[in-house]
């Protein structure tokens, strides 16, 4: 960055700012902290795998993230952290002031439903249920009458261009019309932290651009927004992009 002299004297001083409009005010809220977490797979056993590697990254309310980085080098264990999915080894998550670390399942998994919205690379659309049913769940699930999580679910579904399609169950659609029902579903409710693993992947470069723009439009509404994506194109999206190598923040981290 170029203005190292001049940040030095204020609240982000040791912090790597977004590129974006956003990035001019320090003071949003914090929503997503990683704070040297670390995430060893087979701890204890002959040859353990470390995914991440003391990982400090912070994502404030309007911002969005973009990780990049070559396959292995832990982007997938950094969403799967991001979003109560799993714990660190040793080092904190905190999402919206709560330390995931200190919560129980059932009480990550709630954590999930209210807070986070994660859009999975491999979709995990309920094949029982139709697009509006499976945009609505996480909302029955949290007490939300059927009838309100319904309209939700439409209007989530509206707002990713395939409301038509609300009565449709996972098989009668294509795979990028299976990819923004999944969308709809992380964008339906209060949701303040929405996390992508590669949420374009199954879509023509046109339609990813609209989806990017959801998200986009989303973030600049009062989410947070963690994005992991191979494509510079939609990166070029968020106000700050993350690159990962080996487990470790090689470029664009905030620390504090």
């Amino acid at each position: 960055m170029s203005a190292d002299t001049e940040s030095a004297d204020t609240e982000s001083a040791d912090m790597t700012g977004p590129t974006g409009p956003a990035g001019s005010d320090d003071r949003r809220p914090v929503l997503l902290s990683l704070r040297d977490a670390t995430r060893v797979h087979g701890a204890g056993t002959a040859v353990p795998v470390q995914a991440l590697n003391g990982v400090g990254l912070e994502v404030r309310v309007g911002e969005l993230v973009a990780v990049m980085g070559p396959s292995g080098s832990g982007k997938s264990t950094l969403l799967h952290l991001a979003g109560g999915l799993d714990t660190p080894s040793s080092g904190d998550v905190v999402v919206d002031g709560v330390s995931i670390g200190g919560l129980s399942a059932k009480a990550r998994a709630a954590m999930r439903r209210r807070s986070v919205g994660y859009v999975f690379q491999d979709l995990n659309l309920v094949p029982a249920l139709t697009a509006a049913e499976n945009v609505m769940l996480p909302r029955e699930l949290d007490g939300v009458s059927t009838r309100k999580a319904r309209a939700e679910a439409r209007g989530a579904l509206a707002e990713v261009g395939v409301e038509d399609l609300a009565d449709r169950f996972p098989e009668e659609m294509s795979g990028g019309q299976q990819q923004r029902v999944a969308i709809a579903r992380a964008l339906i409710g209060p949701r303040r932290l929405v996390l992508a693993d590669e949420p374009t992947g199954a879509l023509d470069s046109l339609t990813g651009e609209a989806i990017m723009k959801v998200l986009r439009t989303r973030v600049d509404a009062g989410a947070a927004g963690l994005l992991v994506t191979h494509d510079a194109q939609h990166a070029a999206w968020a106000d700050r992009i993350v690159y990962l190598r080996d487990g470790r923040i090689v470029d664009g981290g905030s620390f504090r």
